[in-house]
């Protein structure tokens, strides 16, 4: 694939992003209470009342911020958490990100790619945990063509257990040019997710010094030429820690206004991983810009203001604790029973550390996870209705911003959590779960939804599976 950047442009403002952090510094109480009205409204925050946000730093509206963006999370996305699981294909790359440990250079890295049985054991091992949903990772390698992708897609697809199959594949790779898009979304993919990493572009030209990945405008451009192909389900990220992470909070928001004034939608999910340690990687051990647990919470609960309908993504690099707390403030997804070593859900060795990209905060079972989150009045989820449904893009947004997310995704985490506790639970998480579902079900308003979601759950207890509205 040749690599082309003529004719591309900067969407990302550097110095108007300065320049507003600066001028929007010490907001009035009046001016954050009216701009998280304005997102309790479900309104898209402009660059200047995000940056107002951002610079707060007296407690008690910071306070009201975390729960502006709780009351916000709860209206649009009500009390579920959709769960998914990575799986890391390989691990081969030509780039030479300086905090990656899948760095060309970093010789403690140990290269792998899952053959084609590898794979299928991968899949298996997540399926029979209960997994519905997962996000396949690839380095960025020649050998991981979009042709490869597809194929590896495809095989997971394929893999059936008597209890279940994966339903959903998002994708973690490289940018690819619009035909290559084409191949992987034939395959029925969901989500394709591009981190930039950092929209500082100076820092990131010092960051990736080799390699395709080395070019910002591409990686820029990347998620363009995915809609372009067709593919309208889209994520973005920056990996926080590498440049001020306020500066990358307004550099996502102006990918997703990007996004929205050329293509009339913005992306599915937005990722904010903070840099945690690598194996044989100095920089990610100590990186120049850590996020405070503080400024992470401030962060997460901004970023939600700021995108009222798009997804947050909150993964396990993160510790129990933060995790347990940030979801209060606007997280929709979260992976649980993780594994990062390539190969390393059915087969862990003595090299698994040297195989995998950083070191995990929460390394929790699913079944913990869940029983866990059941405990705290959040409804574990594995939908994957609305993908199935053709329900993305333009089209999912003319059911969420009516506020039907909530009417439809409540009912759908019921019956996938019903699901999951039937086929997979430990009897704690089952007795906990059973409980919750009763509760929830009650809760319903609408009395023929809450009638049906009824005769659903009575359907799957009676043995029928993969229910949804």
């Amino acid at each position: 694939m040749k690599i082309s950047t003529e004719g591309l442009k900067s969407f990302i403002p550097t110095n108007t992003i300065n320049e507003l952090i600066e001028s929007q510094a010490h907001a009035p109480e009046s001016r954050v209470r009216d701009i998280i009205a304005k997102s309790l409204d479900k309104q898209r925050l402009e660059p200047d009342e995000t940056a107002s946000l951002l610079s707060v730093s007296d407690p008690e509206l910071k306070q009201l911020i975390l729960q502006g963006a709780h009351e916000l999370k709860e209206r649009i996305y009500g009390n579920r958490i959709v769960l998914f699981a990575p799986l890391y294909v390989g691990n081969e790359c030509v780039n030479d990100c300086v905090y990656c440990g899948f760095r060309i250079s970093n010789k403690e890295c140990v290269r792998s790619t899952l053959s084609h049985e590898q794979l299928i054991e991968e899949t298996k091992s997540l399926v029979e945990t209960g997994h519905k949903r997962l996000i396949m990772v690839y380095g960025e390698h020649p050998i991981y063509s979009p042709e490869y992708i597809a194929e590896t897609v495809q095989t997971v697809y394929d893999t059936k257990y008597s209890k279940g199959e994966i339903r959903r594949v998002n994708i973690n790779a490289a940018p690819l040019d619009v035909e290559g898009f084409r191949t992987v979304k034939s395959v029925g993919i969901g989500t394709y997710q591009i981190f930039q990493e950092t929209y500082h572009e100076e820092t990131y030209a010092r960051l990736h010094p080799r390699g395709p990945k080395s070019s910002f405008l591409w990686r820029l451009d990347g998620l363009d030429r995915a809609m372009k192909a067709g593919i309208d389900d889209l994520g973005i990220g920056a990996l926080m820690g590498l440049y001020d992470w306020k500066f990358e909070v307004m550099g996502l928001l102006y990918h997703t206004i990007h996004l929205e004034q050329t293509f009339g939608v913005g992306p599915h999910t937005i990722s904010f991983p903070r840099i945690e340690p690598a194996n044989g990687t100095d920089f990610a051990n100590h990186p120049p810009h850590r996020v405070s647990d503080e400024d992470f919470k401030h962060m997460v609960a901004v970023i939600r203001l700021s995108v009222p309908y798009t997804g947050m993504i909150l993964t396990a690099r993160e510790p129990i604790a933060i995790r347990d707390e940030v979801m209060r403030y606007g997280i929709s997804q979260i992976d649980a029973g993780s594994s990062i070593g390539v190969g390393d859900y059915s087969s862990k060795d003595e090299e698994s550390k040297k195989k995998s990209q950083f070191v995990l905060g929460d390394t929790r079972s699913l079944d913990d996870v869940i029983y866990e989150l059941a405990k705290s009045g959040y409804i574990p989820s594995f939908c994957t209705s609305c993908y199935r449904a053709g329900r993305t893009g333009e089209h999912f947004m003319e059911f969420a911003v009516p506020g039907f997310v909530k009417r439809f995704c409540t009912p759908n985490a019921l019956l996938t959590f019903a699901e999951y506790l039937y086929d997979f639970s430990s009897p704690r998480t089952l007795a906990v779960g059973m409980e919750l579902i009763e509760s929830e079900t009650a809760r319903i308003e609408d009395d023929n939804m809450r009638q049906s979601v009824r005769d659903k759950l009575a359907s799957m207890k009676a043995g029928q599976r993969d229910l949804y509205y």
